[in-house]
């Protein structure tokens, strides 16, 4: 499998999974593309990660990312900012799905994810505008299943919109997972039953869905114990 190297972006990982040390270690690492095409882009005059879902999966909530090589993490923070566009031929249910993967195990078969619905964030319908922001956890637990059996409860609205760029700032620990979206204080989204349970770990991946054209930048990622 082809691998792009980003090796513009720098992850500052303050302490080893289980360590409490503070002092960040600068490192330039690379991507894994799993059911995705990644590559290095100019956006604004500033370099970024592009990511387009594989036209061959046609399932959402599937493992479509770019894994982080090297990447392990259980509890900590893990900081990007992310800008979506509808590709050309983007179906109508397309709402420019841009997030997180995080925990993934290592054949890429289960992982907690959390995402945006851009598209959604400023529409004119409350009901849409309340599916702005999303968890899930495959294979088990994708959106419409928690939809249907937890109303509300793993959804929420934000502001936010196409075309520009969003600061996500995601907090895990244990069962428990905050989002907060640019200078929120409070976060967007708050899971406490995270569905691989506490003691999961494994890799970081940067998501996308049907229709999405993503940009990430800046990823920050802080582990603690």
């Amino acid at each position: 499998m082809s691998k792009s190297f980003l090796s513009l972006l720098t992850l500052s990982l303050m302490g080893l999974l289980g360590c409490g040390s503070s002092r960040p270690t600068l490192v330039a690492d690379h991507f894994e593309p799993v059911n995705v095409a990644t590559s290095r882009e100019k956006l604004g005059g500033k370099t970024v990660q592009k990511v387009t879902k594989s036209p061959t999966v046609t399932a959402v909530d599937e493992p479509t990312f770019a894994r982080l090589v090297g990447s392990q993490f259980h509890n900590g923070t893990i900081e990007v900012k992310v800008l979506s566009r509808l590709l050309p031929d983007a179906p109508a249910l397309a709402r420019g799905f841009i997030g997180l993967a995080f925990r993934i195990n290592e054949s890429n078969s289960q992982f907690e994810g959390v995402y945006i619905r851009p598209a959604n964030g400023r529409a004119d319908n409350q009901l849409q505008r309340n599916h702005a922001v999303q968890y899930f956890s495959f294979p088990d637990y994708k959106f419409e299943r928690l939809r249907q059996e937890a109303p509300g409860a793993y959804e929420s609205y934000a502001d936010m919109g196409l075309n520009e760029w969003i600061r996500l700032r995601l907090v895990v620990r244990g069962a428990q997972a905050q989002l907060f979206l640019n200078d929120s204080k409070q976060p967007v989204l708050l899971v406490n039953d995270l569905k691989h349970g506490p003691d999961a770990a494994g890799g970081i991946g940067l998501w996308v869905d049907v229709g999405t054209e993503g940009f990430f930048s800046d990823v920050k990622i802080t582990s603690t114990p």
